[in-house]
């Protein structure tokens, strides 16, 4: 078994791919689903980043996507295994509607991710590595640099399109 240091190594990746491929596959860099998303993304253009990835920055901050989503369904295995995790995605949905959010990126991540943990737990990892491992694929995305973070996600972007 790996140590906990190197299982939440490869747990980050492995959410970071995971909520940003959802994210991408919704569309949340073509413009601000939700309130506060829009205003979000021009601010850290002007700041000099790409607007396409703050649209994405600011559907995380505003609305349930699928990093929250991932996070949650996370939590929710490491209390209570697949019911733990669907729990979890019906909390995003409610989540999801309360913020008049269009999309169903946050539920889908829910979902995906109760499975990806509950199948990395099955070959040796905890559910909480993928907590910590979340917050880490988070922190890169909304807490080191926006402005770099907003035009990866928007080459990201650009490749889909």
């Amino acid at each position: 078994m790996l140590p906990d240091f190197l299982r939440i190594l490869i747990a980050a990746p492995v959410c970071w791919i995971l909520y940003i491929t959802i994210d991408v596959y919704f569309k949340l860099p073509e413009q601000g689903g939700v309130s506060g998303a829009t205003a979000i993304a021009k601010d850290i253009e002007r700041g000099g980043g790409a607007l396409h990835g703050g649209y994405m920055m600011g559907n995380i901050v505003s609305s349930p996507d699928a990093s929250a989503g991932t996070l949650l369904a996370s939590c929710g295995v490491t209390a209570a295994g697949i019911p733990g995790g669907l729990f979890a995605a019906l909390l995003v949905y409610i989540g999801n509607r309360i913020c008049y959010d269009p999309g169903y990126a946050g539920t889908t991540g829910a979902v995906v991710a109760t499975f990806v943990v509950f199948g990395f737990t099955q070959i040796g990892f905890a559910a909480s590595d993928f907590v910590a491992g979340m917050v880490i694929a988070i922190l890169t995305i909304q807490g080191l640099s926006h402005s770099h973070a907003s035009r990866l996600l928007a080459t990201l972007w650009r490749w889909r399109s």
